[in-house]
C-alpha cells in the first residue's frame, strides 16, 4: 500500500526526467546509431468505472545497445503523432538514425528530426496515400523494364531459425523527380522497397513494405536499419509482457501506471 501510495503520487515528469538522466550517464551512442521508435499500449491499465483509457507509451529504443533511452505517454494511439515529436525533443539526434512505422510518417516529423541534426527512414503506407501511390509506381515501373533505366543499389539477404528462413530483397533510388510531393518532405534523398519472404515449414508467406528517407540510396544499409527498428519489439515489447507481464497489471490510480512503466524500462 505504501509503495502504491508512493508512485500514485509522484509527479511522472520528474521521475522521467531522472530516468533520462540517469540513460545519458550510461548511454554510448555513436555517429550512425538507429533510434527506433514505436509505441505499446498497457491494456490492463484501463478504468471503465471513471472511463480511463489504458495508457499507451511511446518509447525510443537504441538498436545496438539495447537501451530504451525515453518514453512518452499519450492516452490514445491515433495521438502517436503528437507524441512523438515530443519524444524526439528529448534525445540527443545529432549523427543518428532514426526509424519509426508509418503512424510516424509525416512531414513535420522528418522536419523535426532533420532540425535536430538526425537522419530518418520512415515506414511508408497508405496513411500518405499520393506518395506511396507514387513509390509503388516507381518501382512497379523499373521492375517491369528490369531496373534498367532507374538509377538504383540493390541488396539481398537470406537468415532463419527454429525451421523458419526469411529471404529479404531491397531496392533503394534516389532517382526522385517523378514524385510530386517530395518537396513535403525535408531532407528527402531515397526511397526504398523491400520485398521480404518467410518461409516455415511448407507455408510461404510475401511481403512487400516501402520507406522513404533522408540517408543516401545504399540499399544494403537501409535494409539493415529497416532489418534493425523491429529489435524494439523483441528486445523491448516482447519483454516487457512475458518477462515483466506488464499487459497484465492492474494499478490504474494517480500517476501509478505511467511511474510504473518508468520502472519497467529501467528494468
Amino acid at each position: 500500500d505504501t509503495f502504491g501510495r508512493v508512485f500514485a503520487a509522484l509527479d511522472p515528469h520528474a521521475f522521467h526526467a531522472a530516468f533520462l538522466a540517469w540513460v545519458d550517464s550510461v548511454a554510448t551512442l555513436r555517429p550512425g546509431d538507429v533510434i527506433a521508435i514505436d509505441g505499446k499500449t498497457m491494456r490492463r491499465t484501463f478504468d471503465t468505472a471513471s472511463q480511463k483509457a489504458a495508457i499507451h507509451m511511446v518509447s525510443a529504443w537504441a538498436t545496438t545497445q539495447g537501451l530504451c533511452l525515453g518514453q512518452v505517454k499519450t492516452d490514445a494511439k491515433s495521438n502517436e503523432i503528437t507524441a512523438i515529436p515530443a519524444l524526439l525533443d528529448v534525445l540527443a539526434l545529432a549523427g543518428r538514425i532514426v526509424s519509426i512505422d508509418a503512424m510516424g510518417c509525416q512531414p513535420a516529423i522528418a522536419r523535426r528530426i532533420r532540425d535536430r541534426g538526425g537522419d530518418y527512414v520512415l515506414s511508408l503506407k497508405g496513411n500518405q496515400t499520393r506518395l506511396h501511390e507514387d513509390v509503388q509506381a516507381l518501382f512497379a515501373d523499373a521492375e517491369a523494364h528490369g531496373f534498367r533505366d532507374l538509377r538504383h543499389t540493390t541488396a539481398e539477404t537470406v537468415d532463419g531459425d527454429h525451421g523458419r528462413i526469411e529471404y529479404r530483397h531491397a531496392w533503394a533510388t534516389d532517382d526522385l523527380l517523378c514524385l510530386s510531393s517530395r518537396r513535403r518532405w525535408p531532407g528527402l534523398r531515397s526511397v526504398v522497397r523491400v520485398d521480404a519472404a518467410r518461409t516455415v515449414g511448407d507455408h510461404t508467406t510475401r511481403e512487400t513494405r516501402y520507406f522513404i528517407s533522408s540517408l543516401p540510396a545504399d540499399a544494403a544499409h537501409l535494409a539493415r536499419i529497416v532489418r534493425g527498428h523491429w529489435t524494439i519489439e523483441n528486445g523491448l515489447h516482447w519483454v516487457l509482457d512475458v518477462a515483466l507481464h506488464q499487459d497484465h497489471t492492474r494499478i490504474r490510480t494517480g500517476h501509478a501506471p505511467e511511474n510504473l512503466a518508468t520502472l519497467h524500462h529501467i528494468a
